[in-house]
């Protein structure tokens, strides 16, 4: 089971991360976020990362700048709110494994799926936030896990939104999904994360 543990901002808590087998450790570059790193402590986090684990930067809507000064400290780059064609520009430019989050409310929302064919290497279904909110995610919202169901996904997929240690179990034996992402959920306040949460939600997924 892969398990991203998202918005790391110590080196304690990415540790623990590290310790309890995620695949994935996420680091946030969005300053409007509580999680939101600046570069030396990203490259000193970063740094800390064993090769078998994927360091994810997460973007919402970046400019080149942005894109171009995280990148080398990088595996793979987590796009909300990209279209199909800039994620495939930024995918062809910066030689990465490119990730774009589809907002998923209703059915419906998952139709914009298909369109990322080609363009990213694996779709990351999370929680539509309200159009005033501050964050595309990182809310601890969840969407209807039965929207998935039967739903012929055109690419690799990771299941996140709400997502935290007591319900992880369920989602994956619901959804059949191969990555789950979290980082709400394992917060003790926002952008605060929790060890022994992190420990948990671990350990729940790995088994």
């Amino acid at each position: 089971m892969l398990v991203k543990i998202c918005g790391l901002n110590t080196a304690a808590t990415l540790d623990a991360a590290l310790a309890g087998g995620a695949s994935h450790v996420g680091f946030v570059f969005f300053p409007p976020s509580p999680r939101n790193l600046d570069f030396d402590t990203a490259a000193q986090l970063a740094a800390r990362v064993p090769d078998h684990v994927a360091r994810v930067g997460v973007f919402v809507d970046p400019d080149d700048l942005l894109l171009e000064r995280a990148a080398p400290l990088l595996d793979v780059i987590q796009l909300h709110k990209a279209t199909p064609a800039r994620a495939a520009a930024i995918r062809a430019k910066l030689g990465k494994n490119v990730w774009a989050a589809v907002a998923v409310k209703t059915r419906g929302d998952l139709d914009a799926a298909p369109g990322f064919v080609g363009a990213v290497d694996r779709l990351l279904y999370d929680a539509k936030t309200p159009e005033d909110a501050a964050l595309p995610g990182g809310m601890g919202l969840r969407f209807d896990w039965s929207l998935l169901a039967g739903f012929r996904h055109p690419l690799p997929w990771a299941l996140s939104g709400g997502l935290d240690p007591d319900n992880v179990a369920d989602a994956i034996a619901r959804t059949r999904t191969a990555l789950v992402d979290v980082s709400s959920g394992v917060e003790s306040a926002p952008g605060v994360k929790d060890m022994d949460k992190i420990a948990r939600f671990l350990k729940a997924a790995q088994s």
